[in-house]
């Protein structure tokens, strides 16, 4: 079910579906709509960025130093949607391998990682490293605990501190890994942790494809003027849904590095792309606030 519209302090923030275009419409018609967000995850995965967005003192302060009645309006519109991937139906059967490491790249593969596990009666396991505290913080919630989390949440960085297992040099072979990944990730974890001498065992268990927009969707995508992106995916998805539209193109908040590679790969200028150092929920809250400054200037 669509939250109800909700204020907060000097601005409105509304939290709107497509399912829910007809109250969103009568709610705002009071109010200037000056800033126009499209948060792009999974319909029902962008609720804690909305939450960020809310508490955001800079974003907050934005708001009020704006024009009177000015305000921020927030709009899921999901971009990507998953489905099963060509190796899913073998991961629960893997897991009675003898791993060292278990690579866990997102919420979407923790969730595909875990329901393996249980369905396959929680088999002993090695030890989980997992990409990012949302990574970590999904893993848990099915009861998995994890071993390892890289300083920053990229595949990169895990690649080069993820240490080898001791019980395995002792034994004189290499450490083993299985990556149950999306079918469009990039091979950077993989090659990596081989090039490192791991012996890494790629499982394409879920795929990501773009999500088929309403044309209330379409609409709304139309007036926004900051797109949130947390995937190169997202970044794809929202090119080829809107480029028949008749709009500019949005301001791009990535929650990280990749989003933003993405977003240069697909045509946005550097200077139209905001993303935080280390990736988060925070910091890409904070990614949207540095976007609204730039159209802030603009209104004046």
């Amino acid at each position: 079910m669509t939250p109800p519209p909700c204020y907060v302090a000097t601005a409105l923030l509304l939290l709107s579906a497509a399912s829910n275009v007809a109250s969103f419409s009568h709610a705002t018609s009071a109010a200037t709509k000056s800033f126009v967000i499209a948060l792009t995850r999974e319909e029902g995965k962008n609720g804690k960025l909305c939450k960020a967005l809310k508490s955001n003192s800079n974003i907050e302060q934005i708001i009020s130093s704006s024009s009177s009645g000015s305000a921020m309006e927030v709009n899921e519109i999901p971009c990507i949607a998953h489905a099963d991937g060509p190796d899913s139906e073998i991961l629960g059967k893997t897991l009675s391998s003898n791993f060292d490491y278990i690579a866990v790249t997102s919420p979407e593969a923790a969730k595909v990682f875990a329901t393996a596990w249980i369905d396959a009666g929680r088999p002993e396991i090695g030890q989980v490293a997992a990409v990012g505290k949302a990574t970590q913080e999904a893993l848990k919630e099915y009861g998995i605990e994890v071993a390892f989390v890289p300083s920053k949440a990229t595949a990169a960085t895990l690649v080069k501190e993820l240490p080898t297992l001791e019980e395995a040099t002792n034994e004189g072979r290499s450490t083993s890994l299985l990556y149950p990944a999306s079918a469009k990730a990039q091979d950077t974890l993989q090659t990596g942790l081989e090039d490192r001498g791991f012996i890494v065992t790629r499982l394409n268990t879920y795929d990501t494809v773009t999500a088929t927009w309403t044309p209330e969707e379409e609409s709304l995508a139309k007036s926004a003027n900051v797109a949130c992106f947390a995937s190169p995916s997202a970044v794809k998805a929202w090119v080829k849904n809107t480029q028949h539209l008749d709009c500019p193109r949005a301001l791009a908040a990535c929650i990280g590095e990749t989003s933003f590679a993405a977003c240069i790969k697909n045509g946005w200028r550097e200077e139209d792309i905001f993303y935080p150092e280390k990736p988060g929920i925070d910091g890409w809250a904070e990614s949207v606030a540095d976007a609204l400054k730039i159209l802030s200037k603009d209104k004046c």
